[in-house]
């Protein structure tokens, strides 16, 4: 092999490693795992033990569901500080990082997230809808967050309420509670969707209705791709 091919491989070499290291699931195994990973999204659950940090790492552009309430100090590879106080049930949108950064639970309890990384140059690839639900049912599916690649929508599912027909582009699904749930799709199949909280699902382009056979209110967020 000609020595600009080999010092060429090693530098490849060297980069690939480089953002392996950078990848939360590599270097914090513990505390991130993987839920879903598709051609448009990765899906990683966090789990921090009170007090724990996390190793250096980078995201791509994410949306993340808190689970529990966050007390998170979040420290970059600058030695910039933040100090992040949420509550269970928000939803965030950050940025792909520009630098790696590390997060410590400061609390004296567990701290847990479903992070939807959306992957660079990957486009919702579903056609736009137009039996929209925010349109269709603004009071049982309020925005909570919009921008130019998704829209995150907080769908309340009151005991036995039923849904109108309506229509999503691909999503994923974090289901805040306890849930029971009759789809019923467009060509008529009925789908049975027990859930627990902090459950998540992947779903491709849908039209359904949706009926809470359940005796409580049911909470998720449904985060579609644009």
């Amino acid at each position: 092999m000609r020595m600009q091919n080999v010092a060429g491989a090693i530098a490849l070499a060297l980069v690939a490693t480089s953002a392996a290291a950078q990848d939360p699931v590599a270097v914090s195994p513990r505390a991130y795992t993987v839920e879903i990973d598709n051609q448009w999204v990765r899906v990683v659950r966090l789990k921090l033990a009170p007090q724990e940090t996390s190793g250096p790492h980078q995201h791509p552009n994410t949306v993340g569901v808190l689970l529990t309430d966050a007390h998170v100090k979040v420290t970059n590879a600058d030695g910039g500080v933040q100090d992040i106080i949420r509550k269970a049930g928000q939803v965030l949108y950050q940025p792909a990082n520009a630098q790696a950064h590390s997060e410590q639970n400061i609390t004296d309890q567990p701290f847990e997230a479903v992070l939807v990384e959306l992957k660079p140059g990957a486009a919702g690839g579903s056609a736009p809808v137009s039996l929209d639900p925010v349109k269709l049912d603004p009071e049982h599916h309020p925005v909570v967050l919009e921008n130019d690649r998704v829209r995150a929508i907080r769908t309340i599912l009151e005991p036995h309420l039923k849904s109108p027909l309506h229509e999503h582009p691909h999503y994923v699904v974090v289901y805040l509670t306890e849930l029971h749930t009759t789809m019923t799709m467009a060509d008529g199949r009925k789908v049975d969707n027990p859930r627990r909280p902090g459950e998540v699902a992947w779903r491709d382009a849908l039209k359904h209705e949706t009926e809470n056979i359940g005796e409580r209110t049911a909470v998720e967020i449904q985060v579609e791709l644009k």
